[in-house]
């Protein structure tokens, strides 16, 4: 079983020699085909759940250039998007309904209980739920922490969008706890699955400190690093998995994907890297399902 010492060894770095080990011992392995590489838990799949986390190769988008852009449409063409897509979702070896949401860094959480309602991605949500089959609920990021939940008892699923805005306002609390209300799922039942997203040398300036000292005075002790003056290194995994197991989720359920998108932009897509650079940035997508 997973430890925290486990769940938060080294990252994987372009240099590790132990890369595959490392993934293993997380529950992560690398599907791969026709260019495109994209991340899986394989505990939430042994239990259900079709799942994946988008890297930013294989793809038709100038992002610099052979890119799995997969969402943005203020920054590339709606015929890239969708061709990318279309990659992507062919992956998981049946035709599937993705639903996504206008993300606004907020902390609310969309319900899906109809095709039509999943095909609705214009309502502003930063997380999606679900119990319907040919469905896959996806949150788009380029630095921001996707977590994907199975509850394996009752095949309720969710995706999360996680930025420092939606950390602090506990989005993905608020998601557990709508699965135990609508749903019924115990705590002791969901498979969590923290995804790629920016924990290593994550700045943030004094306002951010101070409020997450504020709603978190203990816990953040463990995700805030101090780095200068009234700054600090936020790891956005760390935060994350204390609020999954502030809501009873077992230490042992909870895979943590050993990336930076800081320092991986050869397999991922960083706003606070590459917009400086390229004036734009792509976006993965994390999606979570059952057929």
């Amino acid at each position: 079983m997973p430890t925290e010492t486990i769940i938060f060894e080294e990252l994987i770095r372009k240099d590790t020699l132990n890369a595959d080990e490392i993934l293993s011992r997380r529950s992560f392995y690398w599907l791969e085909k026709d260019g495109l590489k994209v991340l899986v838990c394989r505990k939430l799949e042994q239990v259900g759940f079709t799942n994946g986390f988008s890297t930013r190769l294989g793809g038709v988008s100038d992002f610099p250039k052979n890119a799995l852009n997969l969402a943005g449409f203020g920054e590339d063409s709606e015929e890239n998007i969708m061709e990318n897509r279309r990659r992507f979702l062919s992956f998981f070896g049946k035709e599937l309904t993705l639903a996504t949401a206008w993300q606004v860094h907020g902390a609310d959480v969309k319900v899906i209980q109809s095709l039509q309602e999943a095909k609705d991605g214009n309502s502003r949500y930063d997380a999606l739920i679900s119990n319907l089959n040919g469905i896959l609920v996806g949150v788009k990021t380029a630095d921001c922490v996707p977590i994907l939940i199975g509850d394996a008892v009752n095949k309720v699923y969710a995706a999360v969008h996680a930025g420092w805005r939606g950390t602090l306002q506990e989005i993905t609390k608020k998601t557990v706890q709508k699965m135990i209300d609508l749903y019924g799922s115990k705590p002791r039942d969901l498979i969590c699955a923290i995804g790629p997203a920016a924990v290593s040398k994550y700045e943030v300036g004094p306002e951010v400190v101070e409020a997450f000292v504020e709603r978190f005075p203990i816990e953040s002790k463990v995700f805030l690093k101090p780095s200068r003056l009234g700054h600090a290194f936020l790891n956005l995994h760390k935060a994350n998995f204390q609020q999954l197991l502030s809501c009873g989720v077992l230490t042992e359920n909870i895979y943590v994907a050993p990336f930076c998108t800081l320092e991986r932009t050869d397999l991922f897509f960083s706003y606070r890297v590459e917009k400086k650079i390229y004036g734009k940035v792509g976006r993965l997508l994390s999606v979570i399902g059952k057929l």
